[in-house]
């Protein structure tokens, strides 16, 4: 039995309830590639707040606090000025809010390439400051001694290929990559290392199609496309994108609602109602007890 803590939510405050923890392991999500093949997809969305990953953990075999929060909660124009501290509060807000998926939090840019012993130090914290089960970090063949340093010391590493947003200053943009052959070879090359230094799944982004299937028949461990193919062995999308949160999103997002629309629609009710002094109504207000 363990003590986790549930968010109470119709007071908003989480509260320690002794409830036994059936999360899904990081063996257990390599494990769902077998022989090559993803029977069952894994799902994986972003999640930045405990509310949200209660939302959605239900849901998700793995919920990724990425850095993408940079440009989702603090508006910010890219994920580069993302900071430690940001990715441990919103990582151990998001443990607390879910029990069933993989919690994977990402190493925010300059936190881990430097050295073997840097991303240690900063996995390291990040694990120990929000109880997450991985660290996810970017980077093709040049990180794999890395993977391997962190993977055997007892810190589980999701990889990222393809589209890689912290190198988006050498990148040049946001534009979809393996268009060339030499970038393309360099791509399904960069997932076999990631695989053979012992990631447990490799995140594969904003690639052309046939690059992404390669890659994904090439390696053992599970493939999560982001803007790839529906052949990888999962998906992930932030969450705030496939919602409809904002109107522009990248082309490979299917926003699934308009939550914006919504939002917009009851604030614009909320706000006539103050006005004309319709609310608060006797329903929301405390009248004298008779």
């Amino acid at each position: 039995m363990s003590t986790t803590f549930q968010l109470d939510t119709s007071t908003s405050r989480a509260n320690p309830t002794p409830k036994p923890l059936r999360r899904l392991t990081v063996p257990r999500i390599r494990a769902r590639k077998k022989d090559g093949v993803t029977d069952d997809p894994l799902v994986m969305l972003t999640a930045y707040t405990a509310r949200q990953a209660q939302l959605l953990d239900t849901h998700c075999d793995l919920l990724l606090v990425g850095d993408s929060l940079g440009q989702v909660i603090y508006g910010l124009p890219s994920t580069i000025p993302v900071t430690m501290e940001m990715m441990a509060n919103h990582g151990a807000a998001v443990v607390r809010g879910s029990y069933h998926s993989v919690v994977v939090v990402d190493m925010p840019f300059g936190s881990y390439e430097s050295s073997p012993e840097q991303a240690f130090e900063s996995a390291a914290f990040l694990l120990k400051e929000t109880g997450a089960a991985a660290v996810k970090l970017e980077g093709g063949e040049a990180m794999a001694p890395t993977i391997d340093f962190l993977n055997s010391r007892g810190i589980p590493v999701m990889g990222h290929v393809g589209l890689t947003p912290q190198a988006v200053n050498v990148l040049g943009g946001y534009a979809a990559r393996g268009r060339s052959d030499a970038e393309a070879s360099k791509i399904v090359s960069d997932a076999v290392a990631l695989d053979q230094a012992g990631a447990f799944a490799i995140v594969i982004e904003g690639v052309v199609e046939p690059i992404a299937i390669a890659a994904t028949e090439t390696v053992s461990c599970p493939t999560i496309g982001i803007g790839a193919s529906a052949k990888c062995d999962g998906q992930v999308l932030v969450t705030e994108d496939m919602l409809g949160m904002f109107e522009r999103v990248p082309r490979f997002v299917k926003k699934y609602e308009d939550i914006a629309g919504l939002i917009e629609k009851t604030v614009a009710t909320y706000a006539g109602e103050v006005r004309s002094r319709a609310f608060p109504g006797e329903a929301q207000t405390y009248q004298p007890k008779n």
